[in-house]
């Protein structure tokens, strides 16, 4: 007979939090706030971030999926989407592919909805739909939440082998009430509230899947939501993916040992090291953006040339035929304008022209300062 230790169980009457021990906390929210205001106001120089931010998006995706398990590579997502790709799951490559898109439109689409929506259940649940739609956890309920148990653990494994059991199905609609009340409960700290408005969601666990992807999703929304970013171009997973024994350590002992302090302070903690590191890489590309406008102002000598640079910042790998076809440039000058940035260095090759299949370029200069390192 195969022994199981118990497993840790969700914290029926735990919620909200009993107790956080705020003079722990003191020496982080201060900080924790200060490195939030420094990055909106990186943001508020930003002209049209969907544009010069959209890698950064990107790069969140594929990290906070990363988590989850998929291994799909911001270079891949973005070579897929350049090559025109389709709801492909033949392989297990293009479904984690797949799920990256769907994280990246599902934080598009709640963008939109947070301009004529709170933040809430209605919310989340549309948001959910997006994000499951057409991917390995289409047959999951998209947008409803679960009316059966589920269970964290191996694969496979039965509950008793799990490592932690989420809020029984039959009290998951109680205890979503109690987590939209503490939403819009006022706080002593926004980011404090945060924390524990993340903890709870993924301790409730609401959904059959994707729980950890909307989770997270919802950080830089409840940014947003209260009015501490003026967009949600957050990007807190490149933390959690590389501390993620210890992310998962510190919400299970939310559940095991009743210590939302230990848990706040990670988070806090997470906020701090990923503001500063949003703010570095948000003024490196706005800095390479001011630049190279400048260069292919003068390289070109065309009145399109702007144009044609926030185009290929928003699509930092493409096809030469897309940008021929979609920049809103005229064909002739498009070409022309792709000749002369190839010729200066501006673009690399990643695959040549071959009889009708059009070249492949990026931007790697861009793309690397997603990446915070040489990848490309």
């Amino acid at each position: 007979m195969i022994a199981y230790g118990a497993p840790v169980r969700y914290h029926d009457g735990g919620f909200p939090p009993a107790f956080v021990n705020w003079t722990d906390l003191l020496p982080l929210i201060g900080p924790a706030n200060a490195a939030i205001a420094r990055y909106e106001g990186v943001l508020q120089g930003v002209p049209n971030p969907d544009v010069l931010l959209s890698p950064l998006t990107s790069q969140e995706a594929v990290l906070s999926s990363r988590i989850e398990g998929t291994q799909a590579t911001l270079g891949e997502v973005l070579e897929y989407e350049a090559e025109g790709g389709t709801a492909d799951e033949s392989t297990p490559r293009l479904a984690d592919i797949r799920e990256v898109l769907n994280y990246r439109a599902a934080l598009h689409n709640a963008g939109a909805l947070l301009q004529t929506l709170p933040l809430s259940q209605r919310l989340i649940r549309q948001t959910h739909a997006v994000l499951m739609q057409g991917v390995r956890g289409r047959s999951k309920d998209p947008g409803e939440y679960r009316r059966i148990p589920n269970w964290i653990g191996p694969e496979g494994s039965p509950i008793e082998a799990a490592r932690f059991v989420p809020c029984g199905a039959d009290k998951l609609p109680q205890a979503m009430n109690a987590w939209e009340d503490y939403l819009h409960a006022p706080a002593p700290d926004l980011l404090v509230q945060l924390a524990v408005v993340h903890a709870e969601f993924e301790a409730i666990h609401p959904f059959l899947d994707g729980n950890g992807r909307l989770g997270r999703l919802i950080v830089p929304l409840f940014l947003q939501a209260k009015g501490l970013l003026s967009r949600p171009n957050f990007y807190l997973s490149e933390y959690l993916e590389s501390h993620r024994a210890e992310y998962y350590d510190r919400l299970l002992a939310i559940s095991r040992d009743g210590d939302w302090t230990g848990w706040c302070a990670f988070f806090l903690r997470g906020l701090i090291a990923q503001a500063e590191t949003n703010r570095t890489k948000a003024q490196a590309i706005l800095t390479l953006y001011r630049d190279r406008k400048d260069w292919i102002a003068e390289a070109t000598h065309s009145q399109f040339a702007v144009r044609a640079l926030d185009w290929i910042f928003d699509r930092p790998i493409f096809k030469s035929s897309d940008f021929v076809a979609s920049a809103g440039i005229p064909r002739p000058t498009a070409n022309r304008i792709l000749r002369e940035v190839r010729a200066h260095g501006l673009l690399r090759e990643f695959r040549p022209a071959s009889g009708r299949r059009a070249a492949v370029y990026g931007l790697t200069e861009l793309l690397n300062i997603v990446e915070g390192r040489d990848v490309f």
